[in-house]
């Protein structure tokens, strides 16, 4: 994961919003943390039985688990990886320098995150995504730590932007896409029999980029371009964890919509969010980019992969 900041100075005031946590790096490692999982459930049997076992064959000759096992390593496992140990990395950080992320902070960033910019495909359950902003704190505390901001800087700041900090309501959001109604039908009754959500939108799904993911669209609300506005709809009125009627799409298609979390709208307070916007205003100082590497050699991390 990399966590890319500004190189600009700060720009003379006006009205701009301040980069919210950048979502677009929790996109950059969901490959990696759906490999992870994969390569998870495969590990749980490592018997010599399980590494020749046949997972698929061309033309009479076979391809074993461990074949597929070391292609999967050569592609993505040098990012799964990195990925782990700058999590830890970040974790150490946090104890050498006392800094602590509370769940307060998480939802703020999160709340940020979801109204304005939104989240398509994200691929990362609830927990994922907040491991993940809390690392990212963590670096930022730890970059931000003696740079100073004038509590006036703060302040004009917030006078000049508050409307960026009145957060929408977003849902997450989860659908299985049916070629027909009738298929759709199909969906809505195998759900009520106690067939899992994430599973049947992978099996059954006919939108892969979506069904490979168990369904998952990530926030979504009123802004959100990306998403058939009658599935934004859909997921407006539903309760979490409540399932939808086939709801027809624009494109002929039929969904089926649940709704994982629902972020409310509000209005944050000057004190509610001075903390982050004097972060975000330290960021733009730093000189370059800074990525969790730069503490490999502090934490004495090592990999399989050699040298960082």
């Amino acid at each position: 994961m990399r966590f890319n900041r500004p190189t600009e100075p700060v720009p003379a005031p006006q009205k701009k919003r301040l980069k919210t946590k950048p979502f677009i790096a929790l996109l950059g490692i969901l490959f990696a943390m759906n490999v992870f999982w994969l390569f998870h459930w495969l590990l749980t049997d490592r018997s010599p039985a399980a590494d020749t076992e046949e997972v698929a064959s061309v033309a009479g000759e076979p391809i074993t688990r461990a074949e597929w096992m070391s292609a999967m390593e050569q592609q993505v496992g040098r990012e799964v990886l990195e990925d782990l140990v700058n999590h830890r990395v970040m974790s150490a950080a946090a104890d050498e320098y006392g800094i602590k992320v509370s769940d307060k902070e998480i939802d703020l960033e999160l709340a940020l995150i979801t109204s304005v910019d939104g989240q398509q495909h994200s691929g990362l359950d609830t927990e994922q995504t907040r491991n993940q902003i809390r690392s990212e704190l963590i670096l930022e505390k730890v970059l931000t730590k003696d740079v100073v901001i004038k509590e006036s800087a703060v302040k004009k700041y917030f006078e000049q932007n508050e409307v960026f900090f009145h957060v929408l309501p977003a849902y997450r959001t989860s659908v299985i896409i049916s070629s027909t109604e009738k298929e759709a039908k199909q969906v809505t009754d195998e759900l009520k029999d106690g067939s899992a959500f994430s599973a049947l939108a992978k099996e059954r799904s006919v939108d892969l980029s979506s069904g490979n993911l168990g369904g998952d669209l990530g926030y979504v609300n009123a802004q959100t371009e990306d998403v058939d506005p009658q599935v934004v709809k859909t997921a407006e009125s539903l309760k979490t964890g409540e399932v939808s009627k086939p709801v027809a799409l624009k494109d002929g298609t039929y969904a089926v919509v649940t709704v994982l979390e629902t972020i409310k709208e509000r209005d944050f307070t000057y004190k509610e969010v001075k903390d982050h916007i004097k972060r975000q205003l330290a960021l733009e100082q730093l000189p370059e980019s800074i990525s969790p590497e730069a503490f490999w050699k502090e934490f004495d991390a090592e990999w399989f992969y050699g040298k960082k």
